[in-house]
């Protein structure tokens, strides 16, 4: 009898693991598994990531973001469901009961040999007044990147908030701002974009309202002001900041709301299943995305937690290239290989406007939190020679232990090709580096690129510099 695959999820984790099954068994010489995939929604493999610059228009089209269609995945052997959703999963009976969402609503059952979690992440909407008013948008999925178009050329909306100033909220606020509207930014935190530490979260405010961007920060969404006809008029807020200034109170005029405040693990059907969630509400696995306690069901991309390399504890990151690399990993293993994920870093970039920020490894608030003892060291460098058309000055710091020098994290704010040589730092934290083993690498210079002495050696040598002034020195 042949074996059964189920995967539930047809974006990056789920067709993964699929067509890595199905390639793998097939060079191994083995009888291809039947491999059937539920997915809800109407598109399969698309990135997520480029929703905001289609908004923007950098993008052409909505089919530019879809990397394989359902046909082209059933070309290759997989039998792609669309629209068809699960509905409860039965782990003793190994039987996944599903539906499906056009038609006649008909439901049905599976049974597998094999399952696959790869439900992906849901926007964070809190459950505020008004909240289901029209103009109210999620960026989580194409279909709600496609609401977003149609609305902005069918509502003729001059004056748009953005709530969350997160990756989301930033990229959202650039899409907004490139189509002409007036954009605001709200965010409960001191500073946008929480992912960096304070000090550099100013350079961000600082930039985005030169931009003409609104930056109302310590700032919490009270709910939404709607019109008769249903459509949202207004975001209503509180000031609740704590450092003696006082936030915005009142009411922003909005003729359409992006809900920016991050995604949380799907879980809710893994859940009810039995399977196990951990403190980061993502679905615990062992090293090779195998759910705990289960030998044939699997996990993995925006639904899981993972191992964090330097705090050690489970995180849930959702990034379209772990969620790639989980489906390859579990594809692997259901051909009968051999794989596993070594962990994360949190390494990430993103961007408003001309304005680039990058960061990897932990921040002084994490780093705090897992317990490290370290030092800090911040730079200003330009991008290319000083004397070179179109330098631009880049803040560049470093988080490193104490005593040890090892390099814990770091992060970049500035402008053009600034912010990729955080590259440079994850390459270095993942092999364990310190900031003095990093300030004499050998790194590539021409002026049309980098200063002689490249920012990621400045800032390497002022924190291994800092490192040693902290090491307490005995009495002579």
């Amino acid at each position: 009898m042949t074996r059964r695959i189920v995967v539930i999820g047809g974006d990056a984790t789920g067709m993964s693991a699929a067509n890595t099954a199905l390639r793998h068994t097939a060079a191994d010489g083995g009888e291809a598994p039947e491999v059937i995939v539920l997915e809800r929604g109407h598109y399969t493999s698309y990135s997520a990531c480029g929703i905001p610059y289609w908004i923007a228009g950098d993008v052409t089209g909505r089919d530019d973001l879809v990397a394989r269609t359902p046909e082209q995945h059933r070309e290759a052997g997989i039998d792609v469901r669309m629209r068809t959703e699960a509905t409860a999963v039965d782990l003793d009976r190994q039987v996944v009961t599903f539906r499906a969402l056009d038609g006649d609503g008909s439901e049905g059952e599976l049974e597998y040999d094999d399952l696959v979690f790869a439900t992906g992440a849901a926007p964070v909407y809190p459950p505020l007044d008004g909240i289901d008013a029209d103009g109210i948008h999620g960026v989580q999925s194409l279909e709600q990147g496609e609401q977003i178009v149609k609305d902005l050329d069918a509502s003729q909306a001059r004056r748009t908030v953005v709530v969350g100033a997160g990756y989301i909220g930033v990229e959202m606020a650039e899409a907004m701002l490139t189509r002409g509207l007036e954009v605001t930014v709200l965010d409960r935190a001191p500073e946008p974009f929480t992912q960096i530490d304070p000090d550099l979260g100013t350079i961000v405010r600082t930039a985005m309202e030169d931009m003409g961007i609104t930056v109302l920060t310590g700032t919490s969404v009270e709910g939404f002001d709607v019109r008769e006809d249903g459509r949202v008029a207004a975001v209503r807020v509180r000031g609740e900041r704590s450092d003696g200034e006082s936030g915005a109170d009142g009411a922003v005029a909005a003729d359409i709301v992006v809900m920016g405040l991050g995604v949380a693990p799907n879980v809710s059907l893994a859940q009810e299943a039995g399977l196990t969630v951990g403190p980061s509400g993502g679905l615990v696995t062992d090293v090779r995305m195998r759910c705990l306690g289960h030998e044939n069901v699997w996990a993995g991309g925006d639904c899981v937690e993972v191992h964090h390399r330097l705090s050690g504890k489970g995180v849930a990151i959702a990034l379209g290239t772990h969620a790639n690399k989980h489906g390859r990993i579990i594809g692997t293993n259901l051909a009968a290989g051999y794989g596993t994920f070594p962990g994360v870093i949190g390494t990430a970039i993103s961007k408003v406007c001309s304005l680039e920020i990058g960061r990897t490894g932990l921040g002084e608030r994490e780093a705090t939190a897992a317990g490290y003892g370290y030092v800090t060291a911040t730079i200003e460098s330009s991008n290319v020679a000083g004397y070179m058309p179109g330098a631009e000055m880049m803040t560049v710091k470093v988080i490193a232990e104490e005593r040890s020098g090892r390099l814990l994290g770091a992060q970049i704010v500035g402008r053009a090709n600034s912010a990729k040589r955080i590259d440079v730092f994850a390459t270095a934290i993942w092999n364990g580096m310190t900031l003095e083993e990093m300030t004499f690498m050998d790194l590539s210079y021409a002026p049309p690129f980098s200063p002689t002495w490249d920012a990621v050696l400045v800032a390497a040598r002022k924190g291994a510099k800092a490192v040693q002034d902290d090491i307490p020195r005995s009495p002579v």
